[in-house]
């Protein structure tokens, strides 16, 4: 079951060291909208929640020697993180994301060649080594780029390392080769289910059953936990052995706002858990609840460390 099983990546690894670090590799970009500027990234956001979960949360990306790069920064200082991987751009710009509304709707423009596309090899695994990382993790955005995906294969290589995959699929930014790579190295891999049946066609494994599509990936990959959100229908787990944990999230306490970044925080939680060596259960549960919270607020990230106090104090951790 999720982070139980025996090996060198497993939980008692995470274990052995106290607030053990995590290793989180990939982008930073601002969402431009008309009226304003926000921060995000999957990467960005997980490690902002882990810290302020109390964990030790090590981002390794770049930055441009720019106006977004320095608040990228100085909100990184504000909240306690460690900035030892984050690398400076001097000939690309920080990522952006521009957000324009065309007939009522948001488009999203990824720009390309920013600077986390040049995350330097050495100096990200040599920042990676530093901080004994007993975990990992990477999603598929900052591998559109031959030099990001070849620093981050160089950390997944750090032995003793569990590798979450949070697959995020933006097009056109993936292809097939980057994702049967990640797909390779990842021990815990998370897709919604749009994702999955996108993999599933990708790779040619010929169900159209979620359940039959999940047993297949994670045969075909060898993977030993796969997680599937479901929007508000909330989230599965698979595992080797076929055993499956369903759970629907609560009953909701706030009303919906808008339901960015609840991907993000759904990941933040299953490697708040892993650390924490909760049950599959009790993961799937608390990683729903938090999800459905972030609904409720603007953006992906709350603007005060008060909205976590709850989830600390019920989860002792």
């Amino acid at each position: 079951m999720l982070f139980e099983y025996p090996g060198p990546r497993g939980l008692s690894a995470v274990q052995a060291v106290p607030n053990s670090a995590v290793v989180l590799f990939g982008e930073v970009l601002a969402d431009v909208f008309p009226d304003r500027t926000v921060l995000g990234g999957a990467p960005f956001n997980v490690a902002r929640h882990l810290k302020a979960f109390g964990r030790n949360p090590v981002l390794i990306t770049r930055l441009g020697n720019d106006e977004l790069g320095d608040e990228v920064m100085r909100t990184m200082e504000q909240s306690g993180m460690s900035t030892v991987g984050v690398q400076t751009d001097k000939s690309h710009r920080t990522g952006k994301v521009e957000v324009r509304l065309e007939n009522g709707a948001h488009r999203f423009e990824i720009l390309p060649a920013r600077a986390y596309d040049y995350i330097h090899p050495v100096i990200a695994r040599m920042a990676a080594l530093s901080v004994h990382p007993v975990m990992s993790y990477f999603g598929t955005l900052a591998q559109r780029s031959e030099t990001s995906n070849r620093s981050l294969r160089g950390i997944l290589k750090i032995s003793g390392v569990t590798r979450f995959l949070d697959v995020n699929l933006r097009e056109p930014w993936y292809d097939k080769r980057v994702l049967r790579q990640s797909l390779e190295y990842a021990e815990i891999v998370k897709v919604n289910e749009c994702e999955l049946g996108v993999l599933s066609g990708m790779f040619d494994l010929n169900e159209t059953d979620r359940n039959a599509q999940a047993a297949q990936l994670i045969r075909h990959f060898n993977i030993e936990q796969l997680l599937v959100t479901r929007g508000d229908e909330g989230a599965v787990s698979y595992d080797q052995n076929g055993a499956v944990v369903e759970r629907p999230v609560a009953t909701r306490s706030v009303a919906m706002v808008d339901t960015v970044g609840a991907g993000d925080a759904f990941s933040a939680v299953c490697l708040l858990g892993a650390l924490c060596h909760w049950p599959i259960t009790i993961i799937m549960e608390r990683a729903n609840d938090f999800a459905a919270a972030i609904c409720g607020v603007r953006g992906a990230v709350p603007d005060h460390a008060e909205f976590y106090e709850p989830f600390l104090a019920a989860w002792k951790c």
